[in-house]
């Protein structure tokens, strides 16, 4: 039987102003807890399961999960949950391992970005170079991507099953891809012979991080090889999928149109850093429509007023159902371009209807996907939807709620920085055991604004737009000096 959670291995959380919050995240954790599972016969055991079938794993369900395991590294195998596909889809010597089912090989390429965020809690210089410059597994997912033919499937020896043959495709000014490959099972999106701009998207994001890795550990020339690659993704989704008249990237369909179907899909590129700033006010408009993305639930997987928006089935899967991996990324995106009001508030919307759902329906729990319409889960197909979800439903009660609702938007391990935007003062809040490379913190603000920082080492806490130097033991700040009218923090790179 496993042990219970240590709450002593993950952050602690302070927010006064809203407990039931804090009860949620601690749910979040219980619950990712029961999915850190154990199998022999796979490369990588102990690793983190989605909540769905045991003897199955998703691509990009594992990249979002380790998103939230970042926070707590000790305990919840997130990124090294990767190896499981790493091993399997690129070394030969271990296809013979596998025990698991890979669903979908051709899932959304999300790798280099998990290990990219993970690196910036780690610092850990060494994975990286092995992961670059020896197994090159972050290459080999790219090129791989870009080779796929249509149907190839993954057969491995042992008890393994075979994979769902792949829809991917490279093809002139994109890819070819299926609704359920994609991750958004029944969206509206899918056209015959369309180029999904999702796919050329996450191409870029991945050259994008495998370029910025490659820097952080001075391997130059791989950095400025990758950016090249990324650079010419940016240009076809600009040139080919962008729609000037509508503000919005769009499918292109196979008679070189676009389609106009708005679904939280379009904030990849944003994502990627592929808009210009124009581009990404344009885009985050969508968001603050209530008759498009936006309203008291926002980040619908498709937008509101699109025919088939299911209210009466409370979203219908991605027929408006909220995501929060989708949401996320969004959110992340939208900082990347410092839109940190539209990112915050989006993200307290999105997590009060969480809370209220648990709160007001039975089982109290954390779902799959969310309804856009009311305080309960969606459906797929008539029935609810799974619940326990933890599984990447964990980042909106532990990633929102550090990164937008507590305000720690950022770590950089290697250079020693916590970036902060606090909370308004007149309550208590903060974060007890952040861990990053091997700093613990606590940074907690009381009623007053006095903020207590205690730190095991030396780093540098951005706050607001101002540089505290932390040293080790106990740290008393004014926040009085450190308050400006214009509080954006510069995204870290």
């Amino acid at each position: 039987m496993k042990n219970k959670l240590d709450i002593n291995k993950i952050p602690q959380p302070v927010y006064n102003n809203n407990p039931a919050l804090v009860e949620l995240y601690y749910l979040a954790w219980e619950q990712a807890w029961k999915h850190v599972k154990v199998q022999e016969g796979i490369p990588q055991s102990p690793y983190m399961d989605e909540g769905l079938w045991d003897d199955t794993i998703w691509i990009w369900d594992t990249c979002f999960m380790t998103l939230f395991c970042k926070y707590s590294p000790d305990i919840f195998p997130g990124v090294e949950s990767l190896r499981n596909f790493y091993l399997t889809l690129h070394d030969n010597s271990a296809k013979e391992k596998i025990s698991l089912n890979i669903q979908h090989p051709d899932n959304p390429p999300l790798f280099a970005w998990s290990e990219y965020d993970n690196f910036m809690f780690t610092g850990d210089t060494e994975h990286v170079s092995k992961l670059l410059l020896e197994e090159r597994f972050l290459q080999k997912h790219f090129d791989w991507f870009d080779n796929c033919s249509k149907g190839w499937q993954l057969i491995s020896g042992g008890n393994a099953r075979n994979s769902v043959p792949t829809e991917l495709k490279k093809v002139a000014n994109g890819y070819l891809w299926g609704n359920i490959q994609s991750g958004m099972d029944n969206t509206p999106r899918t056209i015959p012979g369309m180029r999904w701009f999702d796919a050329v998207a996450q191409q870029g994001l991945s050259a994008l991080y495998i370029s910025r890795l490659a820097k952080r550990i001075g391997a130059t020339e791989l950095s400025e090889l990758w950016m090249e690659k990324y650079n010419d993704l940016k240009k076809l989704v600009n040139d080919k999928y962008w729609s000037e008249s509508d503000g919005i990237y769009y499918d292109l369909k196979d008679d070189g149109s676009l389609s106009n179907v708005v679904t939280p899909a379009s904030f990849w590129p944003m994502m990627a850093e592929m808009c210009s700033p124009e581009q990404a006010v344009r885009l985050a408009e969508y968001l603050t429509n209530p008759n498009l993305l936006g309203g008291d639930v926002p980040w619908v997987s498709v937008a509101r007023n699109h025919p088939e928006f299911d209210e009466i089935k409370n979203g219908d899967y991605w027929r408006g159902a909220v995501w929060i991996p989708m949401a996320y990324m969004g959110i992340k995106a939208l900082e990347k371009y410092e839109l940190y009001s539209t990112a915050d508030e989006s993200a307290a919307k999105l997590l009060s209807h969480m809370l209220k759902t648990y709160q007001e329906y039975k089982p109290q729990t954390i779902w799959e996907c969310y309804s856009p319409v009311a305080a309960c889960p969606s459906e797929n197909h008539g029935e609810r939807v799974r619940e326990d979800f933890c599984g990447w439903s964990a980042l909106g009660p532990i990633s929102l709620f550090i990164e937008n609702i507590l305000g720690f938007r950022q770590v950089d391990a290697l250079n020693k920085i916590v970036t902060w935007k606090p909370a308004n003062s007149g309550f208590m809040n903060g974060i007890r055991n952040l861990r990053f490379g091997n700093i613990v913190t606590d940074i907690i603000m009381d009623e007053d604004g006095s903020v207590m920082v205690t730190s095991n080492q030396e780093y540098t806490l951005h706050v607001n737009s101002s540089k505290v130097q932390i040293f080790r033991g106990k740290n008393l700040i004014d926040l009085e000096d450190f308050r400006h009218t214009d509080n954006t923090i510069p995204y870290m790179s």
